[in-house]
Parts: C-alpha cells; structure tokens; sequence
C-alpha cells in the first residue's frame, strides 16, 4: 500500500511537471534519474529551460 501511494505521488508529481513545462519534452528515463531528489530535478527543468532555479523550486514547491 505505501509503495503504491509512492507510486501514485510520483506520478502525479511528474503529471505536474509536464503540465507545467509543457514546451519541453521530459522522457521517463530522465525523469527517473531525478526521482526522490529535489536538486536533481530542478537541475533537470533548469537545463532544459533555462529558468532561474529559485523560480523552478516556488513552482515545485507549489505542489507538493
């Protein structure tokens, strides 16, 4: 059950990104590497889009 619902969050939470940056294109495998890892991700979105990270962070946070 508790894996399922990390499960669940996981995808919800990649649902958001992808929402959010809908003009980039994030595969799963990138997505994976950054899984559980705040720094990771937000490096991942920053690379890819080039926005501030703090402005990265406030929108993750947003939904989390």
């Amino acid at each position: 059950m508790a894996t399922q619902n990390m499960n669940d969050s996981w995808t919800r939470v990649v649902d958001q990104i992808r929402t959010i940056w809908s003009d980039q294109e994030f595969d799963d495998t990138e997505m994976k590497k950054a899984r559980g890892k705040l720094s990771k991700m937000v490096d991942l979105i920053h690379e890819k889009t080039g926005e501030p990270r703090p402005e990265i962070v406030q929108k993750i946070s947003a939904f989390l």
